[in-house]
């Protein structure tokens, strides 16, 4: 008899344990975790667990960071095969601290996982790397299938809810990617206090850098020290800025309030993605 969803899901949580990797899909508590993982999907976490910056709809910690673990893409890679996955997401802490950003940790990652499953399509989920371009490049160098960085809020928002972060650089990087031909992807919350205007006008801005896939979801309040939720969407509201997204030349747009930026991650991502709206 094979494995019911949770023991399969628990299963994968103790060999990533024994790895020592660390997944946002566990980290998160990501409500979308068990489907993805039974689905092929994870989204790892490199380069620590300590942010230099401090965003205010995060629960990664911020302070002092832990120097590279130089390992960490074996092991990542390791990680693909004994969970058998065929998509896998790669993400990281800010680490501003770092000369290139901890560009070279996801190019490494990129190379391991390619190295040993070459099936498997990869994504990065990047910081901005302070607007280095050379920290980018290194990044797209090394092959992934997607690149996503997320814009997060709306511009008005950025100085309250991510501190450290610039929303026109975040746009060079989208257009920058898309430029060299990758598939490119952002997303972003909703209930931080912007007005469904400046949704709109942020949905345009990524458009005309080319962005090709979207995530839009409810911001959730992670913990008291966050910021508070202003505003819960409603489903038909999502629908609605899916619709419109998908006007403007999405290839494809995830909309929902449980929606997060890897949510169905190799469904979105692969290289068939049209506008279709019964996803």
């Amino acid at each position: 008899m094979g494995l019911s969803v949770n023991g399969r899901s628990t299963l994968l949580r103790n060999r990533l344990r024994d790895l020592r990797l660390r997944t946002v899909c566990e980290g998160a508590a990501c409500p979308n975790r068990n489907e993805c993982w039974n689905a092929g999907t994870a989204t790892f976490l490199i380069l620590g667990d300590r942010c230099t910056r401090s965003c205010m709809f995060c629960n990664i910690p911020s302070g002092e960071t832990r120097t590279v673990d130089q390992d960490e893409p074996r092991r990542i890679a390791d990680a693909v095969v004994v969970m058998g996955l065929a998509y896998a997401v790669v993400t990281s802490v800010t680490r501003d601290d770092l000369p290139d950003g901890g560009a070279g940790a996801f190019a490494g990652t990129i190379g391991a996982v390619r190295r040993r499953s070459p099936e498997c399509r990869v994504e990065v989920l990047i910081p901005d790397f302070q607007g280095s371009r050379a920290s980018l490049e290194a990044v797209l160098d090394a092959g992934p299938h997607v690149v996503n960085h997320n814009v997060e809020t709306v511009p008005s928002l950025y100085s309250r809810v991510r501190p450290g972060a610039d929303y026109g650089r975040s746009l060079r990087l989208l257009e920058r990617a898309k430029q060299r031909g990758f598939v490119t992807k952002s997303g972003m919350m909703l209930g931080l206090g912007e007005e469904v205007g400046e949704v709109r006008s942020v949905l345009q801005d990524l458009r005309s850098v080319g962005c090709d896939i979207l995530t839009i979801g409810q911001y959730l309040r992670p913990s008291p020290r966050n910021l508070p939720v202003e505003r819960y969407y409603r489903p038909e509201e999502f629908g609605s800025l899916r619709n419109e997204a998908l006007d403007l030349g999405f290839r494809r747009v995830a909309a929902g309030p449980l929606v997060r930026s890897s949510y169905h991650a190799a469904r979105y991502g692969s290289e068939q993605a049209t506008g279709e709206r019964d996803l």
